[in-house]
């Protein structure tokens, strides 16, 4: 049961699912707060004086019911800054290591045809009675 699991731990894409969330979770930190700290900024900037960002209020005068379209601007930046930096710096060199890898490794032999099983089958049957085979 132990020797399954650290196969299973010890496949490939496992190991490279787990050091893709984790330096995707510590690098979306770093791109929120550079996101939050400079875009939001200049897309609320875009509001006007009398705005408090670039959104709005659904029913006027009720600050629970503000849609913050930057927000949402903010969490798509984050989320495609953070995906190309994952893949660029993790997937797409993991990828080229592995077909480096692969070219080394000889493909395995084909299944010998259905004639040749049944004659190799005829053959050690002959052994098995005594014959000259």
């Amino acid at each position: 049961m132990l020797r399954g699991f650290k196969e299973f731990i010890m496949r490939g894409n496992v190991v490279d699912l787990a050091v893709a969330v984790v330096v995707g979770s510590a690098f979306a930190a770093i791109v929120d707060t550079l996101v939050s700290n400079i875009i939001t900024p200049l897309l609320n900037s875009f509001g006007g004086a009398q705005a408090e960002g670039l959104g709005f209020e659904i029913v006027s005068g009720n600050p629970a019911t503000y849609v913050d379209i930057a927000a949402i601007i903010n969490a798509i930046v984050v989320f495609l800054i953070t995906a190309a930096v994952v893949y660029f710096l993790i997937v797409a060199p993991m990828n080229t290591f592995k077909e480096r890898r692969a070219r080394g490794v000889e493909p395995e032999p084909e299944a010998p045809a259905e004639d040749v099983l049944l004659l190799q089958e005829i053959r050690d049957l002959l052994r098995a009675r005594g014959g000259n085979a």
